[in-house]
């Protein structure tokens, strides 16, 4: 059986790691690569790292901070934030990370996942969702959560799939930062209609909610931030306590 893997996620703006409640309400959690090199040493499983304002400010991902941070990992490295083409993928690979994580510019240009994914294999793409549950029904947001569509998140997690989407990231926004448990049952859904790897994220805040996404929600891998920047849950005790409820971890 697969291990279920723990991704702490760097979510990065003005070159400093932060993190809100719901998309919004940032504060500052430390310095991305200080924070890289410390989650490497502690056993996390593999690293995300969103530049999250390159796509609202129109611009690429910071490549020398890509750089740095992957001079200080040996786990796998995914990195998000801007990226709208081949080109831009094929600087981020150079500079370190290992695979990348697309969002807006797949659901503007869905023929980007298919590039990507001829070009560097379905391994090295993440499509990173956004979804907001509206009146029972889940719909996909882009730039960060700002701008709302019509999509719908199970329409478009099996079409990424289709395109060549090597892992599907879905973010509950309306769990991100709340503490209160991970969007499970959307999760099972999601791992009902795709064979591709889930990772889920939005709503970490107790060694028990990572055990409740991996049984209840299907998860193949769970993502937080402020549980790991803050220390609330170091990621060893973590790791031990899913081991004893029977979750296949890598200690």
């Amino acid at each position: 059986m697969l291990t279920k893997r723990i991704v702490p996620c760097l979510d990065i703006k003005n070159g400093r790691t932060v993190k809100g409640v719901n998309f919004v309400d940032l504060r500052d959690a430390g310095d991305p690569v200080i924070l890289a090199k410390q989650y490497a040493d502690l056993g996390a499983d593999e690293l995300v790292f969103l530049d999250i304002a390159a796509t609202l400010e129109n611009r690429k991902t910071m490549h020398d901070m890509v750089l740095k941070v992957a001079e200080q990992v040996n786990i796998p490295f995914t990195v998000g934030g801007g990226i709208s083409s081949v080109e831009d993928v094929d600087a981020l690979l150079h500079c370190g990370a290992d695979k990348v994580s697309i969002n807006s510019s797949a659901v503007k240009r869905p023929e980007l996942i298919n590039e990507l994914s001829n070009k560097f294999g379905s391994q090295c793409v993440v499509v990173a969702i956004d979804a907001k549950q509206i009146d029972g029904e889940w719909f996909v947001h882009l730039a960060g959560g700002t701008i709302p569509t019509d999509i719908k998140l199970f329409d478009w997690a099996i079409e990424v799939e289709q395109r060549g989407a090597g892992e599907i990231l879905f973010t509950s926004m309306n769990h991100d930062g709340t503490k209160a448990g991970f969007a499970n049952e959307a999760l099972a859904k999601l791992s009902e209609l795709v064979n591709i790897p889930i990772i889920a994220s939005g709503g970490a805040g107790t060694i028990q909610h990572f055990a409740d996404t991996f049984i209840d929600g299907k998860a193949d891998a769970a993502l937080a931030a402020s549980v790991f920047h803050f220390g609330e849950i170091p990621i060893l005790e973590l790791k031990k306590e899913l081991k004893k409820q029977g979750i296949p971890v890598r200690l």
